[in-house]
């Protein structure tokens, strides 16, 4: 399993054409990503469903990262959705909150996966979810990290502290601390101008600090953002990524109310809100828990390559693409294969929605255009879709919709 996990990792990874340098950070990335890397996924489920238009008939292919997405579409109510992932990390993530949807009850449930840090959950997890997981899934809880702890033990330490993504935020934090700032100032904030003003006062000036700005000039250290090195210059567009970087971190910490967005208490507390009305994903939202448990069987997750899933697929078979940013990851090559297989499986009216690190869409000019020919840019819905996404990190959302 180690090989093929490596493999498809890999293969997904590492550009074979370009440098030596560059396939060493390539690798190095591929290194670093096959364990976990994102606890929570970060692109906003809301701001996807919307562009979406998810109806009972559809049927939705995803990339699984966190699982936290493919289980909030299920408050759309499609009729399926195919869940497809490279990292073993992430398929026992998936699979382990997927028992936790199908067996806690509410208030198991928020203590397990939204507050993720009580000793209690270790009795959930032995009781309650260990006995119906599969054995690759429960070898992988009950294993150990590099530092010989019970891997399931980030759940009551705080799992959105672990991964890739969790130490980097750490860092971030760690920074900040060592600048006098408390990112939490933030959360405390009564209203979006008082956002604005603990940004520019107090966190915005960090990111002109020389350390920063060396740090940040090198592609290594997004890392554990899961920005692998083929994203670095489309995310820095020709400018200081410290620039960037600072302007991505402004809109997550000013344009939207910190009130209704879980990914700013992700970002500046290191896990959700713990009061009754702390903002949640909505397949954690107390609402909406019977309707995702009792569709939950439509969800079928897989540990395999996207393209070679839809490769297998029937023509006509989906109608809902979501990409996330793995593009930004492709040669034109595996571009023009992958979106070959979406336009041969695709329905009457499908659409495709990706995020790139860049602000523009990235296929015209690397995908030919015979076969973009078959599908309608949506710049407004695109550009409108950008602007909700509360998770911010990105620079654009995209939409593509099959024509005729």
């Amino acid at each position: 399993m180690t090989t093929s996990r490596s493999r498809l990792i890999e293969g997904a990874v590492v550009r074979e054409e370009t440098s030596r340098k560059a396939r060493l950070l390539d690798k190095a990335f591929a290194m670093a990503f096959k364990g976990l890397v994102y606890a929570q996924i970060w692109e906003d489920p809301v701001a996807d469903m919307e562009a979406m238009q998810i109806t009972p008939d559809s049927r939705i292919i995803t990339i699984a990262s966190g699982g936290c997405n493919a289980l909030s579409y299920l408050t759309a109510n499609p009729a399926h959705i195919t869940v497809i992932d490279l990292n073993t990390a992430h398929i026992a993530l998936n699979n382990l909150k997927h028992e936790a949807v199908r067996r806690l009850d509410y208030a198991d449930l928020r203590r397990f996966i939204a507050e993720a840090d009580r000793p209690e959950n270790l009795a959930l997890y032995r009781d309650q979810l260990a006995p119906h997981l599969d054995e690759a899934t429960r070898r992988y809880w009950e294993g150990r990290d590099l530092v010989g702890r019970r891997r399931i033990g980030a759940f009551t330490r705080g799992v959105y502290r672990h991964g890739l993504l969790g130490g980097f935020i750490g860092t971030a934090h760690l920074v900040a601390k060592i600048y006098k700032i408390d990112l939490n100032e933030i959360l405390e904030a009564d209203t979006l101008e008082d956002q604005r003003r603990v940004f520019d006062e107090r966190i915005a000036p960090v990111f002109e600090r020389p350390m920063i700005r060396w740090l940040t000039k090198h592609p290594a250290s997004l890392f554990g953002l899961g920005i692998p090195p083929a994203q670095y210059d489309a995310l820095a567009g020709g400018h200081r990524m410290a620039d960037v970087l600072r302007g991505r971190l402004e809109k997550l910490a000013c344009h939207f109310p910190v009130n209704d967005n879980y990914f700013a208490w992700q970002a500046f507390s290191r896990g959700y809100g713990k009061g009754v009305e702390a903002p949640l994903p909505p397949y954690l939202q107390k609402a909406n828990l019977p309707q995702v448990r009792e569709r939950l069987a439509r969800l079928d997750l897989r540990h395999a390559n996207f393209t070679h899933v839809l490769a297998a697929a029937d023509a006509a078979s989906y109608d809902r693409y979501v990409l996330l940013d793995a593009q930004d990851w492709m040669t034109d090559a595996q571009l023009t294969e992958l979106w070959g297989e979406i336009t041969r499986t695709a329905k009457p009216g499908a659409r495709v929605l990706f995020r790139t690190a860049a602000e523009p869409t990235l296929l015209p000019g690397r995908v030919p255009q015979h076969i973009l020919e078959h599908w309608d840019y949506r710049t407004e819905e695109s550009n409108t879709a950008t602007l909700a996404d509360r998770s911010s990190i990105y620079g654009g959302v995209h939409l593509y919709v099959l024509k005729g």
